[in-house]
């Protein structure tokens, strides 16, 4: 397990992020962050903790992802009823990230320019916004520089949901309910998990990504949050700023823009 999701010391967040820039555009990105829920058959006992908005009874499978499609850290088995948001607050993954403990590289420049940034994960409107996470500007009506923010967002993080989108197509448990102990799914996600990154680093698979994305769409289940951004700080709404001025300079801009 460890050859295949070690954990993720400051050269490999540097070389991720590299990848990032120069597959997806997105510099001093460490990974795409976003949340599947896998539907099983209602556990015995287990009231209302499982039934999601889909109406489906679901665990949660948390993941962050490289620029290639490959999982870096997982989080596994948190009730369907819970927000992608609300189970990276409370995950180890999340809290090692709030408490500076997960290795992440010191801020550096972005490309071409003396504006220091910190390095990120990027995630949809359910994510909160952080210094350490970057999520879309809310709204419908945003000026021109904030949606090309969103757009470039948009491109990097839709990795996570490439990823799930690989793993279902080869891992069928993902495309039928599941009946089984919620122990035992748990392992089982976890192992499909591992297996997807062992048969794409040790068999040369490579990643079929798509070159252009549409500008996110803000989903119905996701339409009522806040648009103010919860609880970030001003640190975290400056450095989004940051990324946003820099995709709007001539620094960060790229040809199809």
């Amino acid at each position: 397990m460890p050859e295949v999701m070690p954990t993720p010391t400051k050269e490999k967040w540097r070389k991720i992020a590299n990848d990032f820039e120069t597959q997806w555009n997105f510099p001093n990105c460490v990974a795409a962050i976003d949340g599947k829920h896998v539907t099983i058959n209602k556990p015995a006992n287990s009231g209302s903790k499982y039934f999601n908005y889909k109406k489906t009874y679901s665990v949660v499978l948390l993941a962050l992802v490289d620029a290639h499609g490959n999982f870096i850290a997982v989080d596994v088995g948190s009730f369907g009823k819970e927000s992608d948001g609300g189970i990276f607050a409370s995950s180890n993954m999340g809290k090692r990230f709030q408490n500076g403990t997960f290795a992440m590289p010191e801020d550096a420049p972005l490309p071409g320019t003396n504006q220091s940034a910190p390095f990120v994960v990027v995630g949809d409107e359910a994510f909160p916004l952080k210094t350490y996470l970057m999520r879309p500007y809310p709204g419908q009506n945003l000026d021109d520089a904030k949606r090309i923010f969103n757009y470039r967002l948009s491109r990097a993080r839709r990795v996570s949901e490439n990823a799930f989108g690989m793993l279902a197509a080869w891992c069928r448990m993902y495309c039928r309910t599941i009946h089984a102990n919620p122990e035992n799914i748990d392992y089982l996600i976890f192992s499909s998990c591992v297996l997807h990154n062992h048969i794409r680093t040790f068999h040369g698979v490579t990643p079929a990504y798509s070159a252009s994305s549409s500008e996110d769409q803000v989903s119905p289940c996701l339409s009522k949050l806040p648009a103010q951004g919860g609880n970030s700080s001003r640190n975290a709404f400056n450095a989004r700023e940051s990324f946003k001025n820099y995709f709007n300079s001539t620094e960060g801009l790229v040809p199809w823009q």
